[in-house]
């Protein structure tokens, strides 16, 4: 990758992973913080409280990656970081779960992660864009592991209204080096904006749905396992919320000692196919571990740590697979599609994972998860990967 390659795909990360912290940084603590807010609401409430972030997503990700196919890329990110703004800071000085619902959703309509993507496209070679992708996907990936562990910490300093304003500014901050420090491509190409059949193609492309779906279900259950896991930690691994960041480093430093061989060894010996299945896999079980092997703190880590192998696996590669089949004109439709899928597998995984829990528990709720992992896994058995960007 040459300095400027690299130089993009760093900031571009920086800015695609402050979005994933509007999931990620209340992620092992939002259950439990609005369990406690004023009118006690249901499980319900709660799980669309968090899901409805997916919702608008969901709903934008699309009009606004094709809004930046035609207007560039910048606009559309300075409009989707103040609306994630204002709605952190609604998100914050609420204290019921009405005005939490709506902070969250006004949070999620800034949906600008399939345009981050895009604008990483426009701005890397070929040859360079996996390797870009790639760092979007460890961004990700370390968002992730870094949010479990401060959560916990910053939830006992601040407090989750103090988190979402932190959102708030960190969102600031982002405006300015987008504005200051990434440039558009001055060779971007345009699209005809009357050529339909592009759109349809992409909406109907099988190997472009199958990784929508996937990282969908990725998704879903993601949000629907951790409406349940704080308090596995609390009721059956007596383990209290402000101590919960030393089991998620422990385990994410666990996951990554065999993540990172198990990268090395399938794009070495050309066994990404092969790596891919075994993580969708490895998510199935995870959900029958938590069935019938939590118990005890030691099986509530063993199930963390497989499903942490997985879960970093897919997220890095779901999105590189995606810009190689995607053709370069259509790729910030293609992005969006992708991210909306994304976001409509949170919005699912909080109210309908709260829904089940609700009546079933959470053992329902794992049952689900696995019900969804199990249709992924046989979707992708047949999949084979791009050998190269369709450009």
């Amino acid at each position: 990758m040459s300095p400027l390659e690299i130089k993009s795909s760093v900031l571009l990360a920086s800015i695609y992973s402050l979005r994933m912290l509007g999931i990620f940084l209340i992620l092992p603590i939002f259950s439990i913080y609005a369990s406690e807010l004023s009118g006690r609401p249901t499980e319900f409430q709660i799980g669309l409280a968090f899901g409805i972030y997916g919702l608008t997503q969901a709903i934008l990700q699309i009009p606004f990656g094709m809004t930046s196919d035609r207007l560039g890329r910048k606009p559309v990110i300075y409009f989707g970081l103040l609306l994630f703004i204002i709605g952190s800071f609604i998100a914050g000085i609420s204290d019921h779960i009405e005005g939490v619902i709506i902070g969250r959703a006004i949070q999620g309509s800034g949906a600008i992660s399939a345009v981050l993507t895009a604008f990483l496209s426009d701005l890397t070679s070929d040859k360079s864009r996996t390797k870009g992708m790639a760092i979007i996907g460890v961004s990700i990936g370390l968002t992730f592991a870094l949010s479990l562990v401060i959560s916990p910490i910053l939830n006992n300093l601040i407090g989750v209204p103090g988190i979402f304003l932190l959102m708030g500014i960190l969102a600031f901050i982002a405006l300015g080096i987008v504005k200051f420090f990434i440039d558009e491509p001055l060779d971007k190409k345009k699209i005809d904006s009357e050529n339909a059949s592009g759109i349809k193609t992409i909406l109907k492309d099988f190997d472009l749905n199958r990784l929508n779906f996937g990282i969908f279900v990725l998704h879903a259950s993601q949000i629907s396992m951790f409406m349940a896991i704080p308090f596995y930690l609390i009721n059956q691994g007596e383990i209290p919320l402000n101590q919960h960041w030393v089991v998620y480093l422990a385990v994410l430093a666990i996951s990554f000692i065999f993540l990172i061989p198990m990268i090395i060894f399938s794009e070495k010996n050309n066994k990404t196919r092969e790596s891919f299945i075994f993580s969708i896999a490895l998510l199935f079980v995870t959900q029958f571990l938590f069935i019938y092997f939590s118990n005890d703190i030691v099986g509530i880590i063993i199930a963390l740590i497989f499903y942490f192998i997985g879960f970093n696996y897919l997220e890095a590669s779901l999105p590189s697979l995606v810009s190689k089949l995607a053709p370069i004109q259509r790729r910030g439709l293609a992005l969006g599609v992708y991210n909306s899928s994304q976001s409509l597998g949170i919005f699912v995984g909080g109210t309908l994972g709260g829904l089940i829990a609700n009546f079933y528990g959470y053992q329902g709720t794992f049952l689900f998860c696995s019900l969804l992992i199990m249709i992924w896994l046989f979707l992708s058995i047949t999949m084979k990967m791009p050998i190269k960007n369709n450009e």
